[in-house]
């Protein structure tokens, strides 16, 4: 069992354990803008069980929440093609959870436990220097006290112009929940865990016009959450009726959501079928499309050029034409090319002057021209930069080579903060994951536990398929990796603020200042503490340029 005879702060960039030696570095200041949440914690230690009594004084106390740190089961913790920039690839758990606390509550270790504290933006955020005092009685023990200095920025963060999109899977919700599609509870849970992604920067949700055909099994299918009404009236005829629709466009705009990001009219992996289409066919409800469906017969491509024009109207209609995204198929590599070129060419006709965007990392396939916008992982990015319209990156399961940055359990967080310099630098225009709440295991071939099963059932590293866990009442609880995420959106947005002020090249000066070679998606400073300093190397200067 670790001892400390007091409390100590740590900077969020650290993965405390209870029973292991604690970071070199605590943290006796940080700097925040007024409108940027900030987050660090405490260690103290505790024996399970032990009644704990925690209190916050000083003017930015009303501004915080907190939460305990609380270890989650891993299971593969990174893939086989990896590097060495991980704190372990063999730990059986990870500090992960975050259990929102009130003053009391029972410690969870033999050890160090940890109270994970975030600022809040809040009109009661002033500028100038403060202190907050924190004090904790650990049982019958005395109590332990400790503080953090925080100065507060008199200036705001602009606008996030990235457009970030972390694939939202409503079945999962679904079948976690055990609750029918498009029912009232479906709405509110839906609801709830969308405005979560977009209190931590997702501004662009996969909006399923059809059930999504991703990461499923050959052959079978996902639950169905079809948005668009289809009725079949004729040989080869349709209606379009969008009353779900709607009520997905008013959630979207109640949590905050500006992009649509319509999901994918052929399947994943070569574009080869159509996704799952149910339709009214004389008063019964059928599947009309899915796998075993040619993708560029002429029926679907009938369906197709019907469908788009009725949701073109529909889209003009509201207005949103500038704020819908579409995909034809995820990650085409040259073996599909033949199948993906014929669903390109379709989707394009359909959807003229519309973004079409897709995951697609050979740089090879992106030079046939087939498709205007494509999204490589952070580890094939390199040839595209300078030569696309808009730049975009994703990571996934496969991106733990290199040292590129990635969220899985096992990487030290400053691997997953350091994105947000990156794209700063390279003026990245929208970024892309596959999973914000995926609780299935791989394929969706069934429902897993998230709290037991964090790899989806052994494919792929702990962390990759979610980031927040399905809490009672249908509410989410936040993971640290959500978190620390932000926290790199609000470095991007700190340099985009400071850009505002004194331009590009001097920014980028003060981004890179003592490094021996450029930052790049590769190329970074393995430290917590290194990124700590820039961010507060980044704030001085825009105090000094106010």
């Amino acid at each position: 069992m670790a001892i400390l005879d007091k409390a100590l702060i740590f900077s969020s960039l650290e993965k405390i354990f209870p029973n292991e030696p604690l970071p070199e570095n605590t943290l006796p200041a940080l700097s925040v803008l007024k409108n940027e949440k900030a987050d660090f914690q405490i260690a103290f230690s505790a024996k399970k069980g032990d009644t704990v009594s925690f209190s916050a004084d000083g003017e930015l106390s009303a501004c915080l929440r907190f939460f305990t740190v609380r270890l989650i089961p891993a299971g593969l913790n990174a893939p086989k093609k990896s590097d060495d920039y991980f704190i372990s690839k063999n730990k059986t758990e990870y500090p992960e959870l975050l259990w929102p606390i009130a003053n009391e509550f029972t410690a969870e270790y033999d050890g160090v436990n940890t109270v994970w504290c975030e600022i809040l933006p809040s009109p009661l955020l002033p500028a100038g220097e403060h202190t907050i005092d924190f004090q904790i009685k650990v049982g019958e023990n005395p109590p332990m006290k400790c503080s953090i200095d925080i100065t507060v920025i008199d200036a705001e963060l602009p606008k996030q112009e990235l457009i970030y999109t972390n694939w939202f899977h409503s079945d999962c919700l679904m079948e976690y929940y055990k609750i029918p599609v498009f029912s009232e509870k479906y709405w509110r849970v839906t609801e709830s865990f969308l405005k979560r992604a977009n209190e931590y920067g997702m501004n662009c949700v996969l909006t399923p016009l059809f059930t999504p055909p991703l990461d499923t099994q050959v052959g079978k299918e996902r639950p169905t959450v079809q948005l668009v009404d289809v009725k079949v009236i004729g040989n080869n005829q349709y209606a379009f009726g969008f009353e779900k629709l709607d009520s997905w466009l008013s959630m979207c705009d109640r949590c905050g959501i500006e992009y649509y990001e319509m999901s994918h009219l052929f399947t994943q992996w070569g574009a080869k079928h159509a996704p799952k289409i149910m339709a009214e066919v004389n008063g019964e409800t059928k599947q009309i499309f899915g796998w075993k469906t040619r993708a560029a017969g002429k029926e679907y491509k009938t369906f197709l050029h019907q469908f788009s024009a009725a949701l073109i109207e529909y889209i003009d209609r509201k207005g949103i034409r500038e704020k819908c995204l579409f995909h034809v198929s995820d990650e085409p590599s040259g073996l599909m090319i033949f199948s993906y070129k014929k669903a390109s060419r379709i989707v394009h006709e359909c959807f003229k002057g519309f973004k079409i965007i897709d995951a697609l990392s050979d740089y090879r396939v992106f030079k046939m021209g087939l498709i205007e916008l494509p999204v490589p992982a952070n580890d094939h990015i390199k040839p595209f930069i300078g030569k696309v319209k808009e730049l975009w990156t994703y990571y996934c399961c496969v991106q733990a080579d290199h040292y590129v940055s990635n969220r899985f359990f096992s990487m030290p967080s400053a691997r997953t903060r350091v994105l947000g310099l990156q794209l700063y630098k390279f003026d990245v225009r929208g970024f892309l994951h596959w999973g914000y709440n995926f609780y299935f295991s791989q394929y969706s071939k069934g429902l897993i536990d998230p709290y037991k099963v964090t790899d989806a059932g052994g494919s792929f590293s702990s962390g990759d398929s979610f980031v927040v866990y399905p809490g009672e009442n249908g509410e989410p609880l936040d993971s640290l990796r959500l978190h620390v995420f932000y926290n790199g959106l609000e470095d991007m947005l700190a340099l985009k603020l400071l850009e505002s002020k004194i331009g590009k090249e001097k920014t980028d000066a003060i981004l890179e200042e003592g490094l021996e070679k450029p930052l790049t998606f590769r190329d970074y400073p393995h430290s917590a503490d290194w990124l700590l300093k820039t961010r507060e190397r980044i704030n001085r200067a825009i105090a000094e340029n106010l």
